[in-house]
């Protein structure tokens, strides 16, 4: 098997992951994307320098085949020196012993610390019924207890893996996050390109509550302009209370340089009249204002309640305050 040319200017010495990634085996091309094994020294990963829900996180995968336009997480492929945004949906790099590599590591996780599988590329895209990466540290975190998991996917894939996470579930404490950021087909697919259908992801979450696993939904990017309005979001947390959904929370999109690479010129050709617009508010930065943040917090808040989720409450904004109205909501 041909090994995957180096992507760096010519004569660049390679370290750390980068030099890891140029020396994988290809192992398939087809259909624009191009699967690369990924000999690994560590899975598991610690946050540092960010406040998060989670202290330790797990990728099975580098880079995801879903394309979605908005994908903060393009950027992980700079690490190994491959500066085109598009390369992170076309070059899916799978991570070698994941199993051993978490068995030993799992030592290391305290008590009360959190980890979450998926923050960077989805544990469940295509790659995964190939590879199953994913399914093999599965089968690992079932020998053990006491642990506090969380999944993160836009894939409906997590079904074929019911028995694991109900053996695991039975131990520790498991929680499943399906994205979904509109349930317009035609809108998902066009910024979601090869991820399911959203009536599918819903399906999903409401698979794992009939299978007795706690899962709800993130709301992920919210896209000004093209997701915010009161009509998609109530939709959405409606639809989640009738899943038996645990869970609904909405962050607003952010753009790193890198994303910005591939969404601004999405934007261009698919919402020219936002294009303008956006430019101006993120040429100098990746996150929108707070209050724009606080706005769809309280309305989500109000939407949970309206439609009875009382159950669990990720969001610190309280159903208290008044729910804004769509002008209130519109960035632009």
């Amino acid at each position: 098997m041909s090994s995957l040319p180096l992507l760096p200017v010519p004569g660049s010495k390679l370290v750390g992951i980068a030099r890891l990634a140029a020396e994988g085996e290809s192992l398939r091309q087809g259909h624009e994307v191009e699967y690369f094994t990924l000999p690994v020294r560590s899975l598991l990963n610690r946050c540092t320098g960010v406040r998060m829900p989670f202290t330790w996180t797990i990728n099975p995968y580098r880079g995801c085949e879903f394309a979605c336009k908005y994908c903060y997480a393009r950027y992980t492929h700079e690490f190994m020196e491959m500066r085109d945004g598009v390369d992170f949906e076309q070059k899916i790099y799978v991570k070698q012993h994941a199993a051993n590599l978490l068995r030993q590591e799992l030592r290391r996780v305290k008590p009360g610390e959190q980890i979450a599988i998926g923050t960077a590329t989805d544990p469940y895209q295509p790659a995964e019924r190939r590879f199953e990466v994913t399914r093999a540290l599965l089968e690992e975190l079932v020998r053990h207890e006491g642990l506090e998991l969380g999944i993160i996917t836009k894939g409906n894939l997590i079904l074929r893996d019911l028995d694991l996470l109900n053996q695991i579930g039975r131990k520790n404490r498991l929680m499943v996050n399906v994205t979904i950021t509109t349930l317009n087909v035609a809108l998902a697919r066009i910024l979601e390109p090869r991820a399911p259908r959203p009536d599918l992801r819903m399906d999903t979450v409401r698979k794992l509550n009939q299978a007795g696993i706690r899962a709800g939904v993130s709301c992920a990017p919210v896209i000004p302009g093209i997701t915010d309005s009161l009509r998609n979001l109530e939709a959405l947390v409606r639809a989640t209370v009738e899943a038996d959904g645990k869970h609904i929370f909405a962050n607003p999109l952010f753009l790193k340089p890198c994303s910005a690479a591939v969404f601004l010129p999405f934007l261009e050709k698919e919402f020219p009249k936002l294009a303008a617009d956006y430019q101006q508010r993120y040429k100098d930065r990746a996150f929108l204002p707070k209050s724009y943040g606080k706005r769809i917090s309280q309305l989500m808040a109000r939407l949970r309640q309206k439609h009875g989720m009382r159950h669990y409450d990720r969001e610190t904004p309280q159903a208290s305050a008044i729910a804004p109205t769509q002008s209130q909501l519109n960035l632009f």
